[in-house]
């Protein structure tokens, strides 16, 4: 983490989607705008492209997030990076989730 950005919290629902689009809902609660998301099965060492279809997501908004890579996996990597050049990472099980809450 640099520049205190973010704890990152996940509310989980029990309800494995193997095979299937991850959704879930992305929500900045922090007071940092996230700019950049990239995500990456945890086996793998490159993140990939940012996957975030909007231009920034503003403190106190969010959105739905869509991993739509065919993969039969449920752990993923996952980095966030604030217009302020800050970044955090964590790891989370994306088929167990229905938020993934930013907060300071």
């Amino acid at each position: 983490m640099r520049y205190g950005f973010a704890a990152l919290l996940a509310t989980v629902v029990a309800s494995p989607a193997l095979a299937e689009d991850l959704v879930f809902t992305l929500v900045n609660e922090s007071s940092h705008t996230i700019v950049e998301m990239y995500v990456s099965p945890v086996e793998q060492e490159d993140w990939g492209e940012n996957i975030l279809t909007v231009e920034e997501v503003a403190p106190g908004t969010g959105g739905d997030v869509t991993i739509a890579d065919g993969l039969d996996v449920c752990d993923y990597d996952i980095r966030l990076v604030s217009a302020e050049g800050g970044d955090t990472n964590v790891t989370q099980n994306l088929c167990e989730m229905t938020t993934l809450t930013v907060s300071d």
